[in-house]
Formats: structure tokens, sequence, C-alpha cells
């Protein structure tokens, strides 16, 4: 048995004075502090509102972590950011964070800062403390299962094995990045900025947003459990097996719509396929005139992680994400 102990944490105060609350669960081996020397971890969910597996992951989680043989502490936040959650959206409302709508784009966050700085400000005091971080999304249903990582970091890429979804992309951060990186502030997620501070972070994003999933679930607890067992504070002497998946670089120019309209996909595209490029992913045409306005080819070889099935697309929307193959590590800067 693990000691529990579920603190209800004040996050930052709407204008009103309403508190924004959520609640940090803290496992701890039973009866034995844990002490400088046991590792810590962090994980967390629903950063983005609309990503609800990964809260259910944590209630599974919770039954067997109550009754597991810890050799260090684990802290859970189920629920990171409750105004996107209780909006079932992406980003909060303008009307409470008009600088800093996405929360994953403010970290380590600031505690004077706007509503989302002062909330990852808060969890950050766990985080920051934490040896090793999970941080838990949800993709859309027409996304490939995958984890991310920083590329060329060993730790990171060791955790993200660890956790074992059949997908690794290696997302290129800094300098090294291309012009969207920095463009999209992805300096300011979670994963980046922890593993900047050294701690080793990934971003798990399973499948099926705003719908509770049961293979998702799955996948996430016992992915979850794997990510500690590597950690070294779960101890339920069940080893962490070796991963045999495909690594891929983390795309970010994907295939987007060069004119708004409906995007039919390609029959024969699904997630998971390998394409060529060149190959031919769908067309956008006007609902109206009934002309076709782009016929639409992968830009690059590699795996399709995503398609966009939600067929009302406005210009620069994403309508297919591929990334490319990693096929060994003499490919990948170290």
């Amino acid at each position: 048995m693990a000691d529990h102990e579920a603190e209800r944490v004040t996050l930052a105060r709407l204008p009103s004075g309403v508190a924004i609350e959520t609640t940090v669960h803290t496992y701890a081996p039973e009866d034995e502090p844990a002490g400088d020397d046991t590792p810590t971890v962090y994980v967390q969910a629903a950063q983005h509102g609309r990503e609800i597996n990964g809260a259910a992951v944590c209630r599974q989680l919770h039954d067997e972590l109550v009754d597991a043989d810890l050799s260090g502490t684990v802290h859970v936040v189920p629920v990171a950011d409750p105004l996107t959650f209780d909006t079932v959206s992406y980003t909060t409302p303008e009307a409470y964070d008009s600088v800093n709508p996405n929360m994953n784009r403010c970290w380590p966050g600031d505690p004077d800062g706007t509503l989302h700085e002062r909330m990852a400000a808060t969890l950050w005091e766990y985080a920051g403390d934490a040896d090793f971080i999970v941080d838990l999304h949800t993709g859309s249903r027409d996304m490939l299962t995958h984890t991310v990582y920083l590329r060329g970091d060993a730790e990171c890429r060791a955790l993200a094995e660890a956790f074992g979804t059949d997908l690794l992309l290696a997302e290129t951060a800094g300098e090294d990045a291309d012009e969207e990186w920095a463009s999209r502030n992805f300096g300011g997620k979670l994963r980046v900025a922890a593993t900047r501070e050294g701690i080793p972070s990934i971003t798990p994003e399973l499948a099926h947003n705003k719908e509770l999933v049961d293979d998702a679930i799955e996948t996430g607890v016992e992915g979850t459990k794997r990510a500690l067992r590597h950690a070294g504070v779960l101890d339920d002497h069940e080893d962490v097996p070796a991963w045999d998946g495909t690594r891929a670089r983390n795309h970010l120019g994907r295939v987007t719509a060069d004119a708004s309209g409906l995007f039919r996909a390609a029959a024969d595209l699904a997630i998971g396929d390998e394409v060529v490029e060149g190959k031919y992913v769908g067309e956008v045409y006007d609902p109206t005139t009934y002309e076709v306005c782009q016929e639409a080819t992968a830009d690059r070889s590699g795996v399709v992680y995503s398609v966009a099935r939600e067929a009302t697309v406005t210009a620069g929307q994403t309508l297919v994400g591929i990334a490319i193959r990693l096929d060994d590590e003499e490919r990948e800067i170290e």
C-alpha cells in the first residue's frame, strides 16, 4: 500500500475572486517518507480541456498506485487546466487570457503573469522538482497514437521508449528547429521547458479527444506504469519491455489547405500508412461551384500520423500530418 494525499490547490483567481482550483494527488511509500535520493515523477493530464482520456488514465492509475509498492513519489494532476476543461476547448476563452490562451505555451509560468502563466507557475512547484515528467495529451480520433520527445536527448528518448507507443516522434527544438517552431511558441511547452531544466519529459498523444475510449485509456495506463518502472518509482517486479517500434522526425510543415472548402481524403489513405513524396492524399473543393481548389499531395515521404476527417477546412489548416521515418540511430542527431 502507498500513502495517498489529495490536495486541493488554487491555481489562480478569476476577476470575481472565484478560485480556479484543481486536485494534486501525491503517492509515496507507505510509512516511509521519500528522501532526496528517491525519484519523483510528475504526471498531468487535460492541459487542453477537450483531451479527456488522460484524466481517465489518472483515475484508473489511482486504483493501482494506492495498492502499489513505491520506491519514490508520484504527483498526479488529472485536470491541469480547469478553464479549458469546463469549456471543452483546446484554448481558454479570450476573456480569461487573451495573451496566453494556450496554457501549454507559457511554462514554467510566472506567478505575477497572466492567468495561464500563474496556473503554470503553481503546477511548476510540483513539476519543477520532479526527476521525470509525463504530460498526457489526446489527439483527434484520426491521429495515430504516439509519444513526442526532444530529439537528441537520450534520457527523454529512453523515457519515451519505456512508455511504449509504437510510434515515437522526435521533435527538434530551439535554434535547430524551423521557423514555425518559434512562431508557434513551442518553447513554452511543459515538455520543452522541463527538458531545458534537465528533467526528462515526454508527451504521449493518446487517441480520441472529447470521448472516453477504453483502448486509449488502457494505452495510457500501461504506458505510464512502464514510465514509472523506468523511473524506479514503481516496484512491482515487472520489467519494462524492450521497445521495437517506429521512430520518426516530428514534422511541423504538414500538408495544409491552399484554400477553404470541403476536404475529401483519398479513399486509400489511413493513419499509419507509409507514403512517398507526391502521393495524392485528397482534394479540397468549393461546395458551391463544385470546383476542385486543390489536389493535395504528400510533401515528403514518411508515416501518416493524422488525417483531417472533419471535412470543412479553412485555408492553412492541416489536412495530413506526415512524419519522416528515422530508420537508425545514425540518421538522428544525438
